[in-house]
């Protein structure tokens, strides 16, 4: 008797075949576009290190939002630039600040767009540390109130989802308090539970003009050789009363994002970060990768690993590729 072989190659055969049998889908609405919102501008500026991307006014990111959700990208994730910054960040909690305006202006021309603010002090402080810094160690506990002071500033401009993306300890819990006090019990929050002390944060830091003036961030942010941290930090954040925990960067820890998939029972999001989305592009650019394939592929991948939303520089140029193929799921298709 012939001994029968696997045959795989069957569900590969045809583009209908391989989408009839694909494991992992991606959709429009799992994405979730940063944005820059500067004060004071009057155009785009564009971001050399972060191709296609600019800061933007509060008017031109309203614009942009509107755009986004035309392609049925599900979310906008907003981070301020101040016009002048200090000690303790105080233009974070400027209820006319650029976050707050662009919030008001997107829910006002799309009110359908989830809105999320990220909450943290780097971008507001002038040493460009996350938190409040006594004898030049950042504090924890004194960055606690700061923290909820954007968080409401934020919940009153009318955004969806608080994400703190700080990394001091008991964040969620003082911002879980204080927005249910204040009655926006509704208002979910998206923790970023597993922010690593990452390489690849460069370009963010030359978009947003935080780069600490002095140390750095691994006090307070997580060490790169370590995943069992993660998975406690992540249930720590949904007792204190997360709705959704963050992995941040994205591929360099895929690992993370399936370990703290495994572990918590609220949905995972997984940062595809700005180093991520530079390298792409200058390989691109020198004819080493092709982009769309690289961008869909390494898309996926964090999805795969377990991540249910990502926030990804590439949200557009996906949603566009969804949208041209007329697919309701992503399609990983190359031409050689």
């Amino acid at each position: 008797m012939k001994t029968s072989i696997l045959r795989g190659r069957r569900l590969r055969r045809t583009p209908a075949l391989r989408a009839m049998a694909r494991e992992t889908h991606l959709q429009a609405s799992q994405l979730v576009a940063p944005l820059f919102v500067g004060e004071g501008l009057t155009r785009r500026e564009p971001i050399a290190s972060m191709p296609g991307h600019a800061r933007l006014s509060p008017e031109l990111a309203a614009r942009e939002a509107a755009d986004l959700a035309a392609l049925g990208v599900g979310s906008v994730l907003l981070f301020g630039i101040p016009g002048t910054k200090d000690d303790l960040g105080s233009a974070a909690w400027n209820p006319d600040g650029p976050v707050p305006q662009a919030i008001r202006r997107i829910k006002h021309d799309v009110p359908d767009l989830v809105v999320w603010a990220d909450v943290c002090l780097c971008e507001y402080t002038s040493h460009g540390h996350c938190g409040v810094l006594c004898d030049g160690e950042v504090d924890n506990d004194s960055t606690l109130p700061l923290l909820v002071r954007a968080s409401l500033a934020y919940a009153e401009a009318g955004a969806d989802v608080i994400a703190p993306s700080d990394m001091m300890d008991g964040r969620v819990a003082a911002i879980r308090a204080a927005l249910d006090e204040a009655g926006f019990h509704d208002r979910v929050i998206v923790s970023y539970a597993a922010k690593y002390a990452s390489a690849f944060y460069g370009p963010f830091r030359d978009a947003a003009g935080s780069t600490p003036q002095q140390g750095d961030r691994r006090g307070y942010q997580m060490d790169p050789a370590n995943v069992c941290e993660a998975v406690r930090e992540a249930l720590a954040d949904v007792r204190e009363g997360a709705d959704v925990v963050m992995v941040k960067p994205g591929l360099p820890y895929l690992d993370v994002i399936r370990a703290v998939r495994e572990r918590v029972d609220v949905p995972v999001a997984a940062y595809q970060v700005s180093g991520e989305y530079a390298m792409l592009h200058a390989a691109a650019e020198r004819g080493w990768v092709d982009l769309t394939r690289a961008m869909h592929e390494s898309s996926i991948a964090l999805r795969r690993a377990g991540a249910e939303l990502l926030v990804t520089y590439f949200a557009r140029e996906l949603a566009q590729s969804l949208q041209a193929a007329a697919l309701p799921a992503f399609v990983v298709e190359g031409r050689s």
